[in-house]
């Protein structure tokens, strides 16, 4: 088994900022490039974008683009076991996947460094937003929130939607995640980048800081990059009027206190290579200890919609 009986202290995060091309064997190959890259550069641990097989399809609700799913195992988690395996790294691996006829996920595996699945997890929480329409192409999912024992100890990943739940980072800190991976395909609708861009990536960074913050956990933001409009998009074909999206890239790695270790920029590529030293989560947690102070008596109403019309 690869799985350490002592996982390390310390290890290295690679973060993989990619651009998505119209071939999905292309990303596939490109994906498998980068990682190995990651790995060459030290990392132990190495993370891929949401749905990093293709362009970002969920722009426009389109029958065929359930063409692009595949099933766990299947040709994404063999090509890049075969990397965690080869380089002795953990790799989480975006999935669009084909779980049986008619049934799609938004999905996540966890592959530890001899090459075997050891979790999946399905995304929970799926928009349904002008450009993000995924209601229409994954099942909720049906995994609850996970952490996986891996060579470098227990990994959670959530995906792209969940990060702005306070909820799915916490369940995942509480069954002894170190790290909370974050596959994600996020940007601006170009209309709405000069007024209102700032402060939506602002947002997203702070968000995410505050889950690392609030739960004394490492975490990894990984986001696509570039500009991507759906061809064809045009009036009544359930698309948001052709502008596309510019993924705003900005991948990073924050600590359990939420200061950003390494960071990429918005616009190009980028493969990040982060450390984290556990020892940092035990110093955290001395000092602000909010695990220890929860009123876990006092939280009875969490499940609830909403109270307000109690």
């Amino acid at each position: 088994m690869s799985r350490a009986a002592t996982p390390p202290t310390r290890f290295k995060v690679g973060l993989v900022q990619m651009a998505m091309s119209a071939d999905p064997d292309e990303n596939l190959r490109r994906a498998v490039a980068r990682a190995s890259e990651a790995a060459r550069g030290g990392a132990q641990l190495v993370c891929l974008p949401e749905l990093f097989r293709s362009r970002y399809f969920a722009q426009r609700e389109d029958p065929r683009c359930f063409d692009l799913a595949e099933p766990v195992p299947g040709p994404s988690t063999e090509a890049l076991g075969n990397v965690a395996r080869e380089a002795g790294v953990v790799v989480v691996v975006p999935v669009f996947e084909r779980r049986a006829p008619g049934l799609y996920h938004n999905s996540v595996a966890v592959i530890d460094a001899d090459g075997t699945i050891v979790g999946l997890y399905r995304k929970m929480h799926i928009p349904d937003d002008p450009a993000y329409y995924e209601k229409f192409y994954f099942a909720p999912g049906d995994t609850g929130f996970r952490a996986f024992d891996t060579r470098v100890g227990r990994v959670g990943s959530l995906i792209c939607w969940d990060q702005w739940y306070p909820e799915a980072a916490r369940l995942t800190a509480l069954q002894g995640a170190s790290i909370l991976c974050y596959p994600t395909a996020i940007g601006w609708h170009p209309r709405e980048k000069a007024t209102h861009g700032a402060e939506q990536l602002d947002a997203w960074r702070t968000v995410q800081r505050g889950h690392a913050i609030a739960n004394g956990v490492f975490v990894a933001a990984v986001n696509r990059v570039g500009h991507e409009q759906p061809p064809g998009d045009g009036e009544g074909d359930g698309g948001d009027g052709g502008d596309g999206i510019d993924f705003w890239g900005s991948s990073f790695l924050a600590d359990p206190f939420g200061v950003v270790i390494t960071e990429a920029p918005a616009d190009r590529e980028a493969v990040l290579i982060g450390d984290v030293d556990l020892g940092r989560i035990e110093e955290v947690r001395r000092a602000w200890p909010f695990l220890r102070d929860r009123r876990t008596d006092a939280y009875a109403g969490i499940e609830a919609r909403y109270l307000g019309d109690a």
